[in-house]
Parts: C-alpha cells; structure tokens; sequence
C-alpha cells in the first residue's frame, strides 16, 4: 500500500458544549493499559469467565456504529463505555489483515510463520510483518482513540543498514481505513511495517496503552494546562509546526476567520462520521499504477499471473464481502479499458492474444458476480448498471465470442432448452464481455419459491402434483428452479462469491435435480416420438448455446460447488450452521456448509451428484460456436471438466451413474451428443467419451463400446444426409441449412478423434469381433490420412509388443488401416508417403507372405509405379525379408515371381522412372530380363530421355551387355542437344562415355556414332576431348563376336574423324564470334587461352596453320574497334 506520511484529516469535528469541572470528576488515572479492567473478556484470554454485559454492548457497537452516531445519541458517555468501545473497534481478525497484504487467498495459515511452499511467499508483507513482531521489532505502541500508532524497527541487513519505520494506523467499526509509514513503500498492499504494528494490536491488546480520544484529554485541561500543552508540543516540534501553529493562531484571533464560523475543532482521534463510508483502507493510485504495469508488459515477466492474482484477490474480496472488491474491479476495469493496444488491434484487425482474452472473460464473470449480489442496494446496482453501459458502449470493448457475432439469446429468458430464437437471430448486435452482467441487473432475488430454496433446509411439497414442465417440485415433492440454466449457475456462482456457501449449495441442488428432471423428460419425449422424429430427421429442440464452453460455465460451477462440499465431508469437517457466531474474528465465511441431505436420494452423496452433473452437461447435444477464440474455449472448457472427474475415485455408486448417464446419452436422440440425430455443426464427443469409456470398460465392456462408437462420428466433414433416408443409423441433421461451417479447432478435433479410435484398438486386442467393429468405425469415420496411418502405426505397435506373440487379428486390422492410407494418398501429395509406404511393406511382412503377395497383386491401387519397383519389389526380394518369413525355395521362387511381374508391369506403366529397376530385378530371370530390356527399347524414342537412356546403357555395360549399351547410348545421343556455352552440361560425361565404348568396339561403331555426336553436340571443347581421344589409341582395342581389328590409327583426313574434325573447327569459329559478341574486358585473358585451345585443333588439320591465319585475320579486320583485345590477339598469334 503506497502509505502516505502525512497525516490524514481528521474526519469529524469534536466539542462538549455542556462540559464542565463538576463532570470531571472522578475520571480515570492517565496511564490504564488498552485492556483495562476488562482486558481479560476479549480477544486471547484462556479463562472462562463469562463477559461482561459492558463488553458484549460495546463490542456490538464497536462493529456497527460510527462513533459519533454514539455521542449525538447520549448526551454524557461515561469513561469506561468509552474505553470499552475504542477498545473494541480495533479489527479483531487477522484474516483480512492477511487479504491487504499478501496475494494469499484463505487464512487457514494466518498466523503461522510460513507456509514452506515457496521462498516468494516468506517475502510478502504479511509474512514479513508477523517475522518482525516476532522478533520484537514492535515498539512505543500507544492506541489513541480511534488512532494507533508506533514505531517498526527494520533490523540491519549485509547490504540495508538499519531502519525505523514510523507507523500510524487509523480505524473504525473493526476496519483499518488509513495508513501512514515512513517506509515510503509503494505497492497495492500494506507494508510489513503496518502489519506488523496491526498484529502486535490484535495479538497483544493488554500491553498497549490506551487512551481517549484526544478532543477527550483536551476537554479535561483548564486555560493553563491548555497553553502549557500546546506551547510544549511546539516546543517539542517547533521547526515542523511553527509555521501551521502560526497561521492557525493568526485564523483564531480573527473575528471573520473561516475557523471561527465552524462549532468546534477537527479531532484525528475520534473515529468517524456520520457520512463516512466504512470500508477498509485501499490504495485506489497504486491499484491504478500496478495494473497499468502489468498490463504495459504484455504478458512478460509473468504479468498474466499477476493479474490473474488481482483478479483472485477481488474474488477474495467478494467472499469477505468487502465492499473494497467492487471499488478494486472498478479500478482494474478502468485501466483495462485504457489499454492502448485495444485500439491499436482493432485498427490493425487483429485479435488480442489468448491468455489476454482470458483476463477479459475472467473480468467479465466478477462483474457478472457483484452484480448478482444477493444483498445490494438499489443505488449500488444503478451505480454499476451505468459504469457498465459506458464500457460497453466503447468502439475497443471486446466482444464475448472474439470478434465474432453472437447468436444466443438474452440472458434473462427462461429458455433451458427452447425452440430456436427469433429469425432476425443471426442479424443481432455483437455482445461485448459486459453484456451478460449489464442484462443480469435485471435480475433479481424477491421471488417467493427462489427464496425458499435459498434459505430453508426442508422446502418441500409433498402434495404437489402438477406435471407440466415448469413445475415447482419434482414428483418427490423436492424444490426445482427453471431459469435458463447458465443465468441459475451465475447466481450459484455469485452466492458462493459473496460468502454464502450453504444458499449456493441449496440453489446448485434445485438446479441439478431440475437438469435430471429435464434429462428424463426429454428421454420420456423421444421415445414416445422417435419414429417420427428419425422419418422427418428434424426435432423441435436446438441447443444453439452449450452449456460446456460457455462464458459463464454452468457446468463448472455447479461441479465446484458440489465437490466442495462433498470433500469437505469426506475430510471429517464439522457440520455447523453458516448463521451461528464463531466467537471473536468469527465469520460466516468462514465456516464450513452445513449440507441439506434431505434432498439426496439414498446412497446418493455430493460428490456422486456433482459427476452426474458434469456428466450431463458433456453430454449435451449443442451446436459449435462462430470464432476461434469461442472453439478454443469450447475444447479447454470440456477438457478442464474432464481433469477435475479424472482426480474423482470411482465407487460403485459413481459406477452406477456412469452406467445410468451412459445409457441415458445413447438414447436421448437429439439432446444427447451421443444420441441417434446428430446435427451436422454438434460439437464432437471424442474427448468425453474417450474418458467415459476408459471409465466403464472395467464394469461394462458392451456399453463402454457403444458409447465410444457412437461418438466416433463427425457429420461435419460429411455431406448432410437426406431427411427420407432411414438407411442409415444415425441421422445428420442441419441446424442452420445455409451456413457453411468454419471449424478453426477442426485439427484438434480429429486428433482427439484419432485418439479415442486408439484407445479403442488397444482394448480390444484379442477380440476378433470388437476389433473388426472398430476397425469399420476408423473407415467409416475417420477421413484424415495422417490419423488413420497413425492408427495403424498404434495397431502395429500394441499387435507386435517384444513380450508377447504377434496378435495376428490386430495386426490384420494395422494392415487393412495401412492399405487405406495409401488408397487415400496415392492421387494426393503428401510429405509422408515415402515412409507410409516402406512402413506397410513392413507390416505386410509381419502378416506374413500372403499378405506381400497379396500387396504386390493388387500394387496398381496403392502406390505409384516408382514405389512399387524401388521399395515394395526391392524390399521383397531383398535377403532380410527372405530370412524374416523363414521361406523355402519354392516360397522364395513364388515371392521373385511376383515381383518381376510387377516390375515389368510398373515398367510398362512408366518406363522412364521403372526400367532400371525392372531390370535389376528381372537379372536372375533370362526371359524377364529380355522382357524389360525390350520394353526400354520401345519406350526410347518416345517415352525416355536421354539422362534415363545414359543411366540404363551403363548399367548394361557393367553387366557385360556392350552391344546393347552401345545400342542404347546412340539411342541416347538422338535426343541430345549441347549449344556451344554449355561447356560444364552433366550430360558431356555421357557422351564421352559413348563414344569411348563405340571406339572400344570397333571402326563401324564409332563411325555410326560420330555423325550422332556432331549432329547432337556444338560445343567445341567437348568435340575437341573427342577428337583426342579417338586419335590416342586404335578402335575396336576389345575383340567382339571373334572379329580382329587392324591394329592401325583412324586418319583424320578420311571418314569418320575427318567429319568430326570439320565439325570442331566448325564449332570453334563459332563460339569465337559468339563470344566476341558480349565479351567484357575482364575476360580477355581467358578468351585468348580459348583461342589457344582452337589453335591444337586446327592444327590437326594437313592446311590447319593456313585455316587458324585466315581465322585471326578475319577476327582483326571484323572486331578492330576491340583494340586491347585485337593487341592480344597480335601479340600471341602474330
């Protein structure tokens, strides 16, 4: 708390216009302790004398009357009620003490030293404070009226010498409403200082001195003792007070002063007045200050949490019923709506961050709870009602869905589960997150039946039979509510928020048993009903708001409300009466809900109730909402119900409840997620059936089974089915037939899906029956490849475990879900296909070679040619699976069959990318071999290039084929073409492969080349490296078919290397000119080693010298404006 060292104002004027000598008469000595006579009746006395009446008045008075109401009532208050009542008037609880000055929310530890969870928590002001009075820090504490004050020795630290606090701290009907230190500290809560000087009060009250207040002591002075104390306290503080004492006397001494128009002097002592508001103290400027903090850092340096903690912090307030905690959310409210990020979103269209838009929902649901208080007056709600239609009406308010409209009803209809709202619907205004708490002002708490539920244990009526469905009892006679239900939650919420435990749990009661009254109901409709409503395929009910998800959160909070008091039973706690008195510092608060068990059914506890609530509210048949911050919310709202019923043990009752909501779901039709009509825009049922059946598969496999099943549908990702179409099981119904629906969490929902699926084929391993049943829900259901395939994965994994023998059935079940992925990818891109499809090849061998067989058969509808000859042949030929089948010869033979066969069909389907591999797997078998190598010649001219043809002569070379790699290379060398700049294309390697094998093989098969080489290649220096190496050594060097070469070297002057000859002085020419044409200075020095080059290969020639002279002149007469160059020229080649 920023304390301020000034002193704060008095707050009333003091004065005893009928006091006199003769009245101070026998008044007390000047020293009695605060405790007087009396100390022993109050606070932490151990003996059992009972109190007085003085003290039992006055402390009554102390807490609720203003003490100058005390003194315009009685016209003479004798000294010891005056005592007795100041005495009093100190808070007495160190409860709230703890809630100003610390962020801990409770006071089971107050007290205490410490708590021991963290190293933060011993540094709050609170801990800090109690540490300090411990270790007798606390001194000069003197209690003046309403008025206490004294000094907090700091002790001395390695780095902080020590330091004395002065503290004073002002009070009245049991609250501290202001505080001084001269820590200078500057923080939302009090500083340890405060709390150490407080708890010394409340700890220690008969070693403090305690004195009236000091309008009291003056009144009792005559003219002398007056002067005396007034110069000696000057004297005392004469260079702080001189000035004021001055100026005051100057006022005094003049007639017309303002001062003496007033009756009477101001008195800081004296507690307060008439008009002031009692409430504690609370530092509205550092509030404002720390919130603006938090909110600047963006959610860094854990300002969510922090927030998150203020927000607690008002809860904490509210459950007080401390009026401070509308005064705090006010001012949170106010620096929330100034945040200029706000604005600066709106303005780029973009939306505020999650955990952001978690701050403004939680904001929304406190207003939501302080104006629901059941005990406001009506000024306070019209003060509230008017702050919350300013904000709302800002531009920058944000919206309850996240920027997206709104399609729910008012808040304050009475519509559980009603016909669809108004046409015009979908066309109304945006609801901002005040909306809910500005349409809650309308209601109110002086209904009749409302107020027999909340205050009375035993509200029922037995002779009441009406059956309609707004009936006020059920047929046993107990209490129902019908309100729409998250508008009957709110008020749970806000009795629980406003320190009312047991009304709340009353009201949570009368609600469940209304949603069990209504669940049966409609179960009871559909029945009667199902055949016409499965023929038309329409229902007169829509859920368009869901109970799970929404920004109030019914389920939740009847849930917490429940459990609470459940667990509170189960731990042993004291059933007490919430209006009984708890002795000093006692409060209502406090003390534990004394539960109606009346409205129970046998057997039935808290506890049990709670999980069917949460139960019927998971399973409940609602429509997705707009937006993606509303979807979001939807999934973490169900799976934050999900992990509190996951801490619950299950006991045979819970058992029976599962069993009773289970089968309640699967036959509610249209009002169960889980029932037979399902909208097409339902929220999906994965995750809460996924926990529904893990938990029923120990006691009811059968119904576990049925219900995840059923939940196993998502229409969504469905075309809507016909409504005369009663062949299908389960019907598809469209809520809204127009809207396209955009379903941002749809990622999230198949995952759970997947998951739930998972789950599913783990249980059933070993059953033939449920595995096949599961298995046509996956193909049924799921439509995302990557979750199937990793279904199939999971099934693989549980079906080959290292501890146990294969489960042949589930491994059949990995294998079909595998052969669906590749179905599924074969037409699509995805990253993943390559290991989809060496993953099933691995689970084919696991199934054994029938199943490989059986892939291979049937290759055309799973993968493409290419992964069926690099991967499925390959890997079935391979030595690994032959070992891992344990197959004999004849297996083994039956096995390559079928490979090559698919090799040569994959072949025929896509030569260019299947030939090589069709041949290498066809090497041990002559006639299929000969088969793929004829298919390569067919596709040649067409359907190859000349890469692919390069790669398959190779290949036959090295398997000792030349002939047919010569055949290939020329067909190769056909559909070649290198310009003349291509001097580094991959392909020249080729080529001088192919004439290297044509010149090994002979004179005719390099002649036969070599027009195949010039008419294909233009680029000089290649045709060069080909010259050279034709002339080096003598063709046809390996004997072929027993034909003996001649021994002697090609002449270049005839056929075939005169014409390659030709053709590379040709090219050389050429690429000069082309070159010149765009040469830059800086490559002159290369172009003349180009040149030099051109030179060997003219000189080859018998009138080569004469052809290259010919050839430089011509280059200086046609390029003479290149005057460097042609000087390089000159000076190289003359």
């Amino acid at each position: 708390m920023a304390e301020r060292v000034q002193q704060p104002p008095a707050k009333r004027l003091c004065c005893r216009p009928g006091y006199n000598a003769a009245c101070r008469q026998g008044q007390r000595a000047a020293g009695a302790p605060c405790g007087g006579s009396g100390a022993t009746q109050g606070g932490s006395s151990k003996t059992q004398n009972p109190e007085t009446l003085l003290d039992i008045a006055a402390r009554k008075v102390a807490e609720k009357w203003p003490f100058q109401r005390v003194e315009e009532r009685f016209e003479r208050i004798p000294e010891p009620v005056q005592r007795r009542i100041v005495y009093w008037s100190f808070p007495r609880s160190e409860r709230e003490i703890c809630m100003y000055s610390s962020f801990n929310t409770g006071g089971e530890e107050i007290g205490s030293s410490g708590s021991g969870e963290s190293g933060d928590e011993t540094r709050l002001p609170f801990r800090r404070g109690i540490a300090l009075l411990e270790s007798g820090c606390v001194d000069n504490v003197l209690q003046v009226g309403f008025h206490l004050s004294g000094t907090v020795r700091e002790p001395a630290t390695p780095s902080e010498p020590e330091l004395v606090c002065n503290v004073s701290v002002s009070f009245d009907r049991c609250k501290i409403t202001a505080v001084t230190c001269s820590c200078g500290n500057k923080d939302i809560f009090y500083c340890a200082h405060v709390v150490a000087l407080s708890l010394y009060r409340v700890r220690k009250p008969e070693q403090v001195k305690l004195r009236l207040p000091i309008s009291e002591t003056l009144f009792q002075m005559n003219r002398d003792q007056l002067q005396k104390f007034v110069q000696y306290l000057i004297t005392v503080h004469h260079t702080e007070v001189l000035p004021t004492a001055q100026k005051l006397a100057d006022e005094i001494l003049s007639q017309n002063s303002e001062i003496n128009q007033v009756h009477g002097a101001p008195d800081p002592t004296a507690g307060a007045s008439v008009d002031d508001e009692n409430c504690w103290h609370l530092d509205e400027e550092q509030v404002q200050e720390q919130v603006k903090l938090f909110l600047s850092q963006g959610g860094y340096h854990g300002s969510g949490k922090q927030l998150n903690l203020l927000f607690s912090k008002v809860r904490e307030m509210l459950k007080m019923r401390d009026s401070n905690g509308a005064r705090m959310l006010t001012l949170i409210t106010e620096q929330f709506m100034g945040d200029p990020r706000l604005a600066l979103w709106r303005q780029q269209g973009t939306t505020m961050t999650d955990k952001y838009r978690q701050l403004w929902d939680e904001l929304g649901a406190l207003w939501m709870c302080i104006v629901l208080n059941p005990h406001y007056k009506p000024e306070q709600k019209g003060f509230w009602l008017r702050q919350l239609r300013r904000w709302n009406s800002v531009d920058v308010c944000p919206l309850e869905d996240g920027n997206h409209g709104n399609e729910l009803t008012n808040l304050t209809n009475a519509l559980p589960q009603g016909p669809p709202g108004n046409p015009d619907s979908l066309s109304r205004p945006h609801r901002t997150v005040f909306t809910r708490a500005i349409e809650a002002c309308d209601l109110h708490w002086q209904d009749p039946h409302l107020q027999h539920i909340i205050t009375e244990d035993h509200y029922t009526n037995y002779c009441y039979h009406d059956n309609l469905d707004s009936s006020l009892f059920d047929t046993r006679g107990w209490p129902l509510w019908h309100e729409h239900v998250p508008t009957a939650c709110a008020r749970v919420d806000a009795l629980r928020s406003h320190g009312y435990p047991k009304e709340a749990l009353r009201l949570a009661i009368a609600i469940v048993n209304t949603l069990r009254r209504q669940q049966q109901k409609q179960l009871e409709f559909f029945r009667s009903h199902k055949k016409e409503l499965l023929h038309k395929g329409i229902t007169s009910v829509t859920n368009l708001e869901g109970w799970v998800g929404h920004p109030l959160d019914p389920i939740g909070t009847l849930f917490s409300t429940l459990m609470e008091t459940g667990r509170g039973l189960e731990e042993g706690a004291a059933l007490q009466d919430c209006s009984g008195s708890q002795g000093s510092g006692g409060r209502r608060a406090e003390l534990p809900v004394f539960p109606p068990q009346r409205f129970l059914e046998d057997g039935e506890s808290f506890v049990s109730l709670a999980v069917e609530t949460a139960l019927i509210g998971l399973g409940q048949q609602r429509v997705m909402p707009d937006g993606l911050y509303a979807q979001e919310k939807v999934c973490r709202n169900e799976e934050q119900l999900l992990a509190k019923l996951q801490e619950v043990d299950l006991d045979d009752t819970l058992v029976k409840i599962f069993r009773k909501q289970a089968a309640v779901l699967l036959e509610a039709g249209p009002y169960s997620g889980l029932g037979e009509i399902l909208y097409r825009e339902s929220v999906p049922m994965h995750t809460f059936a996924k926990y529904l059946f893990t938990s029923l598969l120990p006691h009811d496999a059968e119904l576990a089974y049925k219900i995840a099943l059923r939940a196993m549908r998502l229409p969504v990702l469905e075309s809507t089915a016909p409504s005369s179409d009663l062949s299908r099981p389960h019907h598809i119904v469209s809520v809204v037939p127009n809207r396209l629906p955009r379903w941002f969490t749809l990622s999230h929902i198949e995952t759970q899906q997947c998951e739930l699926a998972s789950t599913m084929l783990t249980a059933a391993k070993g059953d033939a029956r449920k595995l096949e049943t599961v298995l046509e829900s996956i193909q049924k259901n799921i439509h995302s490849s990557s979750h199937i395939f990793k279904l199939a994965q999971d099934a693989f994994k549980i079906a080959t475990l290292m501890d146990s023998l294969p489960d042949i059935t589930l491994l059949k079940v990995s294998l079909e879900l595998g052969l669906q992925v590749m179905r599924m990818t074969l037409s699509t891109l995805n990253w993943r296909r390559r290991e989809m499809v060496r993953w099933l090849v691995t689970c084919a061998t696991e199934a054994g070679v029938f199943a490989l067989d059986s892939i291979m058969q049937s290759w055309f509808t799973l993968f493409t040619p290419t992964e069926a000859t690099s991967v499925v042949a390959s890997t079935v030929m391979s030595n690994s699976t032959i070992v891992r089948l344990h197959l004999d010869c004849h297996q083994q033979e039956n096995l390559a069959n079928s490979a090559r066969t698919l090799a040569l069909q994959c072949a025929m389907k896509d030569p260019q990318n299947c030939a090589l591999s069709a041949l290498t797997l066809c090497e041990k078998d002559h006639i299929a071999f000969e088969t793929a190598y004829q298919i390569v010649l067919d596709a040649a001219a067409t359907g190859m290039n000349y890469t692919q043809l390069f790669t398959i002569a190779r290949y036959m070379e090295h398997r000792g084929y030349p002939m047919r790699a010569y055949k290939l290379a020329t067909l190769a060398m056909t559909h070649l073409n290198l310009s003349y700049n291509q001097d580094t294309h991959p392909a020249i390697n080729d080529v001088l492969w192919a004439c290297a094998l044509s010149h090994s093989l002979g004179k005719n098969e390099l002649a036969s080349v070599i027009p195949l080489v010039v008419k294909s290649v233009k680029c000089a220096t290649v045709l060069s490296d080909i010259l050279r190496r034709c002339t080096l050594t003598t063709p046809g060097m390996v004997a072929l078919h027993s034909r003996r070469n001649s021994g002697k070297l090609m002449p270049l002057d005839k056929a075939p290397l005169r014409q390659l000859l030709d053709a590379t002085i040709g090219a050389y020419i050429n690429t000069t000119h082309s070159r010149l044409t765009h040469i830059s200075p800086r490559h002159y020095s290369e172009f003349i080693e180009f040149l030099s080059k051109a030179r060997e290969t003219f000189l080859m020639a018998h009138d080569g010298h004469i052809q290259f002279t010919q050839f430089i002149d011509n280059l200086k007469q046609i390029y003479k404006g290149k005057k460097k160059l042609m000087m390089l020229v000159r000076e190289r080649f003359g």
